[in-house]
């Protein structure tokens, strides 16, 4: 993983060219405020276009997006191998920094685990959205945002 931290600035063409700078492979991307305080994890396939897409000046971006976007003064990134890595790269930075504009990670009850009970003879695997207070044994994977794709992991 390659992580390097992209400090923005106001005028639009050496904008255009600082985000430039980001590579086009899968990864993940951190927005911090003047503070040095992370506003937003987001992760993607391409994180030059993801980035970028929120500074274009055609882009209809929501209120609340918009405001977010009017705080960022830098970009921190860390590119990753593949997706899947940079999938769960950002559920673990967004359970752990907890940012303001990260709605839908925030709440890890929502999503799914992956549970192995080591403390049983015949040990188990399977989904479960709450922990099990027993074992210190028993073992837990995630939270995973797409249960579809848990599913059929666990069914192979």
């Amino acid at each position: 993983m390659t992580t390097k931290t992209l400090p923005l600035v106001k005028d639009s063409e050496r904008l255009a060219s600082r985000l430039k700078e980001i590579p086009a492979v899968p990864g993940v991307y951190l927005m911090r405020d003047e503070g040095d305080r992370i506003l937003y994890i987001g992760k993607s396939k391409r994180l030059r276009n993801r980035v970028r897409s929120y500074f274009r000046e055609s882009q209809n971006l929501s209120p609340r997006i918009a405001m977010m976007v009017q705080q960022v003064r830098e970009i921190e990134f860390i590119a990753t191998d593949t997706e899947a890595e940079a999938l769960a790269l950002e559920a673990n930075l967004v359970k752990q920094h907890q940012p303001y504009f990260n709605v839908l990670l925030k709440d890890d009850k929502k999503y799914p685990y992956l549970c192995i009970t080591w403390s049983e003879e015949y040990p188990r695997i399977f989904i479960t959205r709450k922990r099990r207070a027993g074992s210190a044994k028993d073992r837990y994977y995630g939270p995973y945002v797409d249960t579809g794709a848990l599913r059929s992991t666990l069914h192979l």
